[in-house]
């Protein structure tokens, strides 16, 4: 009997430890994740006067592209990079869709067609920034993409430095998100990925060591 109650003990014991690890788990994952949304931009946050090498944009959302070829008209960048273009679609198509004339910008537009993640988009990007020599960017996506963008782009370039700059799709509530299922799925989906790509760069670095 002894015997027995001190098993169940020993049993009871190890589910509380159990629990309680699981709790804190829970804790640190709610906790991140509400950081990651304080950490989504709602307003573009750069200095907009300031030059970089090149602006780069990732392909796959409403008004990065626009907002892209606005900045290189502005001349806030020397070279403009879209990251993840769709085989077969070349510059005349993409300023086909914008309001400039294609002779003022195709000189300064690189497309790359060799990504389909952000992962992918960030080794692109490097690799094309290497070939130009360039030391700064301006960061062209969508708001609830720029975290997870930035942790790809710098792990990939760490001696570049990087300039978000967000756009901000009127679909995306990023005030009230838990409001808007699509919204709060999507933030979900993202940090899950952000969560991932952190993991994945942290066992890099283990192995590398």
């Amino acid at each position: 009997m002894a015997l027995s109650a001190r098993s169940r003990n020993r049993g009871l014991g190890s589910f509380a430890i159990a629990f309680l690890v699981g709790l804190v788990l829970v804790g640190a994952w709610g906790i991140g994740f509400l950081a990651f949304v304080a950490a989504i931009p709602d307003a573009v946050e750069d200095d907009i006067t300031e030059e970089t090498d090149a602006i780069v944009v990732l392909t796959g959302g409403t008004g990065r592209l626009e907002a892209g070829l606005t900045l290189l008209a502005d001349k806030h960048g020397k070279k403009l990079f879209i990251s993840g273009v769709y085989q077969g679609v070349d510059v005349q198509q993409l300023i086909d869709v914008s309001r400039y004339q294609p002779e003022e910008l195709t000189c300064c537009i690189t497309l790359g067609y060799a990504a389909n993640s952000t992962y992918g988009n960030a080794l692109e990007t490097a690799e094309w920034l290497s070939e130009e020599r360039f030391k700064t960017i301006r960061l062209v996506t969508a708001s609830y993409h720029m975290p997870r963008s930035l942790i790809e782009f710098r792990h990939a370039m760490p001696n570049v430095r990087i300039v978000p700059h967000a756009v901000f799709p009127p679909q995306f509530k990023r005030d009230d998100w838990w409001q808007w299922p699509g919204t709060a799925q999507l933030i979900l989906i993202e940090y899950l990925k952000f969560l991932a790509a952190g993991i994945r760069h942290g066992a890099e670095f283990m192995l590398a060591s």
